[in-house]
């Protein structure tokens, strides 16, 4: 269970944060949330699939790392094997909380930077000399926040954003019928037929048949860059195939 504590340089003065990659920091995973600011990025490496979430009917788009649950094909040991590493898994232990406004003062909710204690990622030092070979520190000696700490701040606005991002382009999807079930029938070398099910993708007959008022208005939000990035990322599907016969030793 997480720990998930406020994060603040009193309580967290000594903590370090290793930021390696492996399977024993949870990064052994078939897919993560993709946020339509990084597509551009992802597009070079990984396929962009979406997954509709069955308490909200939304269709979040899904970075792809591997053909079966549990399974990361870019993960080797502690080394990350592409040019760029989605944002959801650099966030390492962080997320975003709320915080109510002060009474009397303000009623706004603020953004704060929450940590989960119980990451493996956390080293917990009595002092700032306990392992300082290894791992991030998140506040300087001197006080104040340390640039690692300030880009985890940077990620997990562009999550918090990328959410919103989310919600609008799902519903725009949804709603012009551009959204289709997608079915990924694989044979591996060996001969093995290998289906993934479950996942959607965007319908290019229906996106090709858009007026041109949808499409400026597409264009207009960043949406038509998005669904772009998406059909653009399928080129990625052969890449997620050799990675697989290669880690099974199935090479052509």
């Amino acid at each position: 269970m997480a720990d998930n504590r406020l994060l603040t340089e009193i309580e967290h003065k000594h903590v370090r944060v290793n930021t390696d990659y492996g399977a024993e920091f949870g990064d052994g995973m078939m897919c993560v949330l993709a946020i339509p600011s990084e597509f551009r990025d992802l597009v070079a490496d990984y396929p962009i699939f979406l997954h509709k979430d069955a308490a909200t009917g939304r269709f979040m788009p899904m970075a792809m790392f591997g053909l079966d649950q549990h399974e990361n094909l870019f993960l080797d040991g502690d080394l990350w094997q592409a040019d760029y590493v989605p944002l959801m898994m650099q966030r390492g232990p962080f997320l975003i909380g709320f915080q109510d406004g002060k009474p009397g003062i303000s009623s706004e909710r603020k953004p704060v930077v929450v940590i989960d204690m119980d990451n493996p990622r956390v080293i917990k030092g009595e002092s700032q000399q306990d392992k300082a070979d290894k791992g991030e520190l998140l506040f300087n000696p001197t006080g104040g926040n340390t640039d690692y700490t300030e880009k985890v701040i940077d990620i997990l606005h562009r999550i918090d954003a990328g959410h919103k991002a989310i919600e609008e382009f799902s519903f725009a999807m949804t709603k012009h019928e551009l959204i289709e079930p997608f079915t990924l029938n694989i044979r591996l070398n060996n001969g093995k037929q290998h289906p993934v099910t479950g996942f959607h993708t965007i319908c290019e007959k229906n996106f090709a048949e858009l007026k041109p008022n949808v499409l400026k208005d597409f264009s207009r939000s960043g949406m038509l860059h998005a669904a772009y990035m998406i059909l653009a990322s399928m080129s990625n599907i052969p890449k997620l195939i050799r990675l697989k016969n290669q880690r099974a030793g199935l090479q052509s």
